[in-house]
């Protein structure tokens, strides 16, 4: 434990200054920090995001859907650079006024419907085509625990241990400590439910596993965060199956692209807006044309 302790003052202040790698984005007050207007593309939905694991939950979702032939999932979506603060800008806020990614405009209603949040829109998607979520209501209850198990302990994966292990300007024992132990507590529920169950809520491939996967495989196969090691990830081995089967779906490829703008370039699609995009618009593509 580091010998230096913090007295908190009486009366937070904001130091622009602290935060670690986030700094430029995080603030202590809402609403817009500019004027733009976000573009609209000719599909039914609209996505604005970023291939994080909240943003790849949705666009997983949308892939799964099209393949399963539900031609009213077809989306536009718009990369939206957190790091330079398009969350902030007028137009998204609008749309979310928590400006975070990723937020869904369903254009094939009048009016047209803004979801925020991801397990939100992944929930308003499921019932909108009636696919990836149980039809009963034991079925279905189990489908929704597991959605909001993810949305509860995600926080402590990500804001909790990946800030202080990854992200934080220093490292300090306490913070990572308490954060590794709930972490792999974590990982050992999702092991002990998947030694008895293909998928997260049953025998169903549902909502429960998108949202689950983009953190938790990621976690498990070193793709978040560089901590497999520290957290002997290879112990957790029917968490280990379930992500690799679920990362071998050609939808989950697809949806990992989406607004992706980091890594192989093969895998970063920047924008879809069309299926084609994948064969013909990732990176690796554009920067042969430039």
């Amino acid at each position: 434990m580091t010998d230096s302790t913090y007295t908190p003052p009486k009366v937070w202040t904001w130091d622009k200054a602290s935060g670690g790698q986030f700094a430029n984005i995080n603030r202590p007050v809402a609403g817009p920090t500019h004027d733009k207007t976000l573009p609209r593309g000719k599909h039914p939905l609209q996505l604005y995001s970023l291939a994080t694991p909240n943003g790849v939950k949705v666009t997983i979702l949308l892939e799964e859907l099209l393949a399963r032939g539900f031609d009213g999932a077809e989306y536009d979506a718009y990369l939206i650079r957190i790091g330079e603060g398009d969350q902030f800008g007028s137009g998204f806020v609008e749309l979310n006024p928590n400006s975070k990614i990723p937020v869904l405009l369903d254009q094939s209603v009048e009016p047209a419907q803004r979801v925020f949040e991801s397990g939100s829109i992944l929930l308003y998607l499921a019932e909108k085509f009636g696919a990836f979520i149980p039809q009963g209501v034991a079925g279905r209850t189990e489908c929704l625990n597991w959605l909001f198990w993810q949305m509860g302990s995600a926080p402590m994966l990500g804001g909790g241990f990946g800030h202080f292990y990854a992200y934080a300007p220093e490292k300090y024992e306490y913070p990572i400590n308490r954060y590794a132990m709930e972490v792999k507590r974590q990982l050992d529920v999702l092991d002990r439910q998947l030694a008895d169950h293909a998928f997260i809520a049953g025998d169903e491939y549902s909502i429960a596993d998108m949202a689950i996967w983009p953190w938790y495989a990621g976690v498990a196969t070193n793709q978040v965060y560089g901590a497999a090691e520290f957290l002997q990830t290879h112990t957790y081995r029917n968490l280990l199956r379930w992500a690799e089967e679920i990362g071998e779906r050609p939808a989950v490829k697809r949806g990992r692209m989406v607004n992706r703008t980091w890594g192989d370039p093969s895998e970063q699609l920047a924008e879809r807006h069309d299926a084609s995009d994948f064969d013909l618009r990732t990176a690796d593509k554009l920067d042969k044309r430039s």
